[in-house]
C-alpha cells in the first residue's frame, strides 16, 4: 500500500516540453502516480506520441501542440485542458534549448532565443496557469532548473544565465503565491544525457570532467527524476515552496572526490 499523500489520482498535470527527454520521463512518471497528464511541445507527432504514453498507463490526456514562446498558444493549451478536465493542478515547465559558443562571439539572436524559451517561456506558463491555480487556491508548479542555476558551465553563458534566473523566478513566485495554496519549486538535475546536450557530451573532455566531478561516477537515468517530481506535485510537499531540489549524484556537494 502506497503513501496516500503521494497519490496523484484525480489530479491534472500540464507538462510543457513534455514530449522528449526529461519532460517525457516526468509525463510518464506523473501518469504512473495517478495523474491525468497533458504533455506538449511544438511538434504534433511528438505530442501525439507522448499523449499515447500517458493513455497506455491508464490515464487521460489531450493532444494540443504548444510553443512556450507564444502566449496565445499557451492560452489555447490552458483552455483545451480546462475544457477537458475542468482545472489544472500541476504545471511542469520543461521546455528548453541551449547552444555552446564563446560568449564574446555569441549572437544576440541565439542569446535572445535561449532566454525567451528557458526563462520567459517559464514565466509565460506560470502566469497563464498560475492565474487559474490562484483562483482555485491550489497548485503545484515545477520548473526545471539545472546545475547552472548554482554554478557556471564553460561556454554556455546564455543557458547558465537562463537557468540561474529560472531558480530566482521560482523563489519570487513562491513567496508571492505562498498564501494562496500554490507551491512553486524547481528540480535542478545534474548530468542526464538527453538530445539537448548529447552533442556537448558524447566523446568529449567535458563528458569526462562531469564523470570525474560526480561522486557516483555516472550520469543520471531519467527515471531517477520521477520521484522528485511526484513528491513536488503531491500533497506530501504542501509546506515545500521556493526550493531548488538538486538531483545530481553528489556533484554540487563535491570538493575533492578522488
Amino acid at each position: 500500500m502506497g503513501y496516500p499523500l503521494l497519490d496523484l489520482t484525480g489530479r491534472t498535470a500540464v507538462d510543457i516540453g513534455g514530449t522528449s527527454g526529461i519532460g517525457l520521463a516526468l509525463a510518464k512518471g506523473l501518469a504512473e502516480a495517478g495523474a491525468d497528464v497533458v504533455p506538449t511541445g511544438r511538434r504534433q507527432e511528438l505530442v501525439h506520441a507522448a499523449a499515447e504514453e500517458v493513455k497506455r498507463r491508464g490515464r487521460r490526456s489531450v493532444v494540443c501542440p504548444c510553443d512556450a514562446t507564444d502566449e496565445k498558444q499557451l492560452e489555447r493549451l490552458r483552455d483545451a485542458v480546462v475544457a477537458e478536465f475542468g482545472n489544472v493542478h500541476i504545471l511542469v515547465n520543461c521546455a528548453g534549448r541551449t547552444k555552446r559558443g564563446p560568449t564574446l562571439d555569441f549572437s544576440p539572436s541565439d542569446w535572445n532565443g535561449i532566454i525567451d524559451t528557458n526563462l520567459t517561456g517559464t514565466l509565460r506558463a506560470c502566469q497563464i496557469f498560475g492565474k487559474l491555480m490562484l483562483q482555485q487556491n491550489y497548485g503545484r508548479i515545477i520548473n526545471i532548473g539545472s546545475l547552472t542555476s548554482f554554478v557556471a558551465a564553460y561556454e554556455v553563458a546564455a543557458y547558465t544565465a537562463s537557468k540561474a534566473a529560472v531558480l530566482a523566478l521560482t523563489k519570487s513566485l513562491a513567496i508571492e503565491w505562498a498564501q494562496k495554496g500554490v507551491c512553486v519549486n524547481a528540480i535542478c538535475p545534474g548530468v542526464f544525457r538527453t538530445d539537448l546536450n548529447a552533442q556537448l557530451l558524447d566523446g568529449t573532455e567535458r563528458e569526462q570532467e562531469f564523470l570525474m566531478r560526480t561522486p557516483m561516477k555516472r550520469f543520471g537515468k531519467m527515471e531517477e527524476l520521477v520521484g522528485t517530481a511526484v513528491f513536488l506535485a503531491s500533497d506530501a510537499a504542501s509546506f515545500v515552496t521556493g526550493h531548488g531540489l538538486i538531483v545530481d549524484g553528489g556533484l554540487l556537494a563535491s570538493g575533492v572526490n578522488q
